[in-house]
C-alpha cells in the first residue's frame, strides 16, 4: 500500500481521470478499512453499541425484556436505524452478530471513501489525498475533546451511518458550491441524498451536518456580501434558535435534573483543562489554514473556515445556554458540541495531507513507518480502554467460558440458564467496574434489568419521562454488593427482581448458580419470589 500511495501521479481534470481517481479511492478505502479495523478493534456489546444491539434484539423477538422494557425501546423512536438492522438480519439470514460486523466494516469503508471525495476537492495531488485518508483511518477512534464521543465507535450505532453521510454531504456541497468542473448537479444530488439518509438514521447528527453545509455555502461564496452577512445571519439565527428553544422548553422535574447533571460532558464548566484544549487546539490549527494564506485551493480554505465558524458558534451556545444553573437543559440535551465531530475530521484530513506533502512525500519507507507508529499508538490506547476483552470480538467468539471477559462469561451463562421473564439487578455502577469494559448486560444476557447509572442515565437525560423509573431502579441498586441480604431483599423485592449479579467477594446466603473470578449470579430466595405471585 505504501508503495502505491507514494507513486508520483499527475492528476488530470477530465471526467475519465476523475472516475479513475474515484476507483483508486474506493480501493484505497478498502485497504485502509482493514488497517482501521485492526487498529480500532471491535466491541459490539460495549457502551452505546449494547443499547442499539438490545433494541434490535427486541425488534427481532418482542418477548425479550418484558420488564423495564422502555429502557430498551425508547431510543428506537428517534431513528429508523434499529428497524433497518433488524430488517437486514431477517432478509440476509446471516445472524445478528454477522450483520452488525458487516455493517461495521462497511461503515468504516464508507467513511474513508467519503473522506477521499472530500480530499479530492481540496488537493490535486494523490499523495496529499492518500495522506488525508490514511491519517483518518488510524485516528478513527480519536476522542473528540470532552464530548464523550469518538470520531467513530468500535461498535455499531446510528452514528456509524450518519458519519459517512455527513462527509458525503460535505463532498457534495463542495461539488455544488465550489466546483468548476460542471458537476454541480451531481454534487447537489449527493448532498441532499446524504443528508436525508443521515436524518433518517440520526436526526441530531444530521442537523449538525446540515448546519455545516449551510455555513459552507456562505463561506465558499464568491460574493463578499454573502460570505460576511450570510455567515453572520446564520450565526445570529443559531443563537436565536437556542434562545427560543430555551424559553419555550417545558418545566423539568427535580429527578430529571438530577439525572441530567450526571452527563458532565454537556456542561463546559465541568470540563478539565485538557478537554478544553481539545476544543481550542483544532480551531487554532484550522484558523491558520483558513485565514493565513490567501492563495491556494478554494475548497480547502472554505472547509477550514466552515469548521472555525461552526466550532466557535457551538462553543458559544454551549457556554451561554448549556449551563448547570440554567432554568432548563433542553439546549444542553441537544449537545451542540457534537458538531466538533466534523471539525475534527476536517482537521485530520488537512493535517494528513500536509504531512504527506511535506514529510512523507513519495517515500514508501516513511509511509510504512508513519502508519506503523500512529497505528500502534492508537491500538495501545484501545487496549487500555478495553483491557479485559478481546481486541476483536468477532461473531461467534462469545460462547460461555470462551469469552475473555469474565463479566461476559457471566452474562452468557445467564442467557443460557435463566428464564426469559427474569428480572435482574446489578450494582448501579456495574458498567464502570474493573474488568467489565462497559459491556452491556441486557444485550449480552438478553434479560431484563433494573436501570443503571451510566447507560440508562443517558437514556433518561434524553427522555425526561423516564426519570422516576430510573431513580427508583438506580437507587435500589446502589452499593448492591456491599449490602446485607436483608437489605437487598427489602430494596429489590418490591421491584420484582428475581436474580442479582454480585461481586465475587460479596457476602450472601443466596443460592448462586454461577461464579468466576469477577462475579457471581445468585437467585433471590424462592419464598420471596413466590410471595409476589
Amino acid at each position: 500500500m505504501a508503495t502505491t500511495v507514494a507513486a508520483p501521479i499527475v492528476l488530470e481534470s477530465s471526467p475519465a481521470a476523475s472516475k479513475r481517481e474515484q476507483r483508486f479511492g474506493a480501493a484505497l478505502g478498502a485497504v485502509l478499512t482493514v488497517l482501521a479495523v485492526a487498529v480500532s478493534g471491535y466491541h459490539p456489546y460495549a457502551e452505546d453499541g449494547g443499547l442499539y444491539m438490545a433494541g434490535v434484539k427486541w425488534l427481532l423477538d418482542p418477548k425479550l425484556y418484558p420488564h423495564e422494557t422502555v429502557f430498551v425501546t425508547e431510543h428506537l423512536r428517534f431513528s429508523v436505524f434499529a428497524h433497518v438492522m433488524a430488517g437486514l438480519v431477517r432478509w440476509s439470514h446471516l445472524g445478528l452478530e454477522a450483520v452488525f460486523f458487516g455493517v461495521y466494516v462497511a461503515s468504516i469503508w464508507a467513511t474513508l471513501f467519503a473522506a477521499w471525495l472530500v480530499a479530492a476537492r481540496c488537493f490535486r495531488s494523490r499523495t496529499a489525498r492518500c495522506g488525508a485518508v490514511a491519517l483518518l483511518a488510524v485516528w478513527l477512534m480519536l476522542p473528540i475533546a470532552g464530548t464523550s464521543l469518538m470520531l467513530m465507535d468500535p461498535y455499531v450505532t446510528a452514528r456509524s451511518i450518519s458519519t459517512p453521510c455527513a462527509l458525503l454531504a460535505l463532498a457534495g456541497a463542495l461539488g455544488f458550491f465550489v466546483s468548476e468542473d460542471g458537476e454541480q448537479r451531481r454534487g447537489l444530488l449527493l448532498m441532499v441524498a446524504a443528508l436525508v439518509v443521515a436524518g433518517a438514521m440520526h436526526p441530531l447528527m444530521a442537523g449538525y451536518a446540515l448546519a455545516c453545509v449551510l455555513v459552507l455555502a456562505c463561506v465558499a461564496s464568491e460574493s463578499l456580501a454573502v460570505r460576511r452577512w450570510g455567515t453572520a445571519a446564520l450565526c445570529v439565527g443559531a443563537v436565536t434558535m437556542a434562545e427560543v428553544v430555551s424559553r419555550l422548553a417545558p418545566p423539568e422535574s427535580a429527578i430529571y435534573r438530577q439525572a441530567a447533571v450526571t452527563r458532565y460532558y454537556w456542561f463546559l464548566s465541568r470540563w478539565h483543562w485538557y478537554e478544553w484544549m481539545g476544543l481550542v487546539a483544532p480551531l487554532v490549527i484550522l484558523a491558520v489554514i483558513a485565514f493565513g494564506r490567501r492563495e491556494g485551493n478554494a475548497a480547502r480554505a472554505a472547509l477550514a473556515r466552515m469548521s472555525v465558524v461552526c466550532g466557535v458558534m457551538a462553543m458559544g451556545i454551549a457556554l451561554v445556554f448549556a449551563r448547570v444553573d440554567a432554568s432548563n437543559y433542553l439546549v444542553a440535551r441537544m449537545q451542540p458540541l457534537r458538531v466538533f465531530q466534523i471539525v475534527y475530521v476536517v482537521m485530520i484530513l488537512l493535517l494528513g495531507a500536509a504531512a504527506a506533502k511535506w514529510m512523507l512525500r513519495r517515500h514508501a519507507v516513511r509511509w510504512t513507518a508513519a502508519l506503523a507508529v500512529l497505528g500502534g499508538l492508537m491500538t495501545f490506547a484501545e487496549w487500555q480502554t478495553f483491557p479485559d476483552s478481546a481486541h476483536l470480538e468477532l461473531p461467534g467468539m462469545r460462547h460461555g467460558s470462551a469469552a475473555e471477559n469474565q463479566w461476559e462469561q457471566a452474562f452468557q451463562w445467564i442467557k443460557l440458564n435463566t428464564p426469559k421473564n427474569a428480572l435482574f439487578a446489578l450494582d448501579a455502577h456495574y458498567i464502570s467496574e474493573p474488568g467489565e469494559d462497559a459491556q452491556c448486560f441486557r444485550a449480552l444476557a438478553e434479560r431484563s434489568a433494573l436501570p443503571d447509572y451510566s447507560k440508562d442515565g443517558g437514556e433518561v437525560s434524553i427522555t425526561p419521562a423516564l426519570a422516576p423509573a430510573w431513580a427508583a431502579g438506580e437507587g435500589a441498586q446502589k452499593g448492591l454488593s456491599k449490602e446485607t441480604d436483608a437489605r437487598r431483599i427489602a430494596a429489590l423485592a418490591p421491584l420484582g427482581v428475581d436474580w442479582v449479579v454480585l461481586d465475587r467477594n460479596a457476602a450472601t446466603g443466596f443460592s448462586c448458580g454461577f461464579e468466576n473470578g469477577a462475579v457471581k449470579v445468585c437467585q433471590l430466595p424462592q419464598t420471596v419470589v413466590a410471595s409476589r405471585r
